[in-house]
């Protein structure tokens, strides 16, 4: 990610990101325009966004892939690899959800860090999320960061031949599915 130096505000980059073709993400006050991805990043989270689609079926539930922000308190707006809330709140702006419960990343050598890290702690501001999902492209593993009735985090690995559970939305499948028509 590449930050304009300059401080705007949180209405200054919704007006922005509406009239450009780049999309960019927004943390308190800088502007980042988003790198852009591989085709593996594309098929993976195609992959999760087929099973998430099949699982939730006709259900309250909506998941979003990275065309629609997640935002906190003016502090950030993100676009996650792909998200689900079942807030009716999040029915009202097409463009920005606040409520999410699940969100997912798929690491990419440029933003792994990030992702792991701060991301990490900005989307743990968010009352809602039940769940915080990274996953490699580098080899078959999946990280399942939950919050926990105490409002701590556990986390969970899942690796090659295992079954993924993705709590928050009762959701669970092969690892291998993640992975399916991959090039290498």
């Amino acid at each position: 990610m590449i930050a304009i130096p300059n401080y705007i505000t949180p209405e200054e980059y919704l007006d922005i990101e509406r009239q450009s073709p780049i999309r960019h993400e927004y943390l308190r006050g800088l502007v980042y325009a988003m790198a852009g991805g591989t085709d593996n990043h594309d098929r993976i989270a195609l992959n999760l966004l087929s099973l998430i689609n099949l699982h939730l079926g006709n259900s309250d539930c909506r998941f979003h892939s990275g065309s629609v922000k997640v935002n906190y308190q003016d502090e950030f707006y993100y676009y996650p690899d792909a998200f689900v809330t079942c807030d009716p709140r999040d029915r009202n702006d097409r463009h920005i959800k606040r409520y999410p419960k699940l969100i997912v990343e798929v690491l990419s050598p440029s933003t792994k860090t990030f992702d792991l890290g701060e991301k990490f702690r900005n989307y743990s501001k968010i009352a809602s999320l039940e769940e915080y999902v990274l996953i490699s492209q580098e080899s078959q593993q999946v990280e399942c960061r939950r919050r926990t009735s105490s409002n701590t985090w556990e986390t969970v690995v899942y690796e090659i031949g295992e079954l993924v559970l993705l709590k928050s939305i009762n959701l669970e499948f092969a690892i291998a599915q993640l992975y399916q028509g991959l090039d290498n």
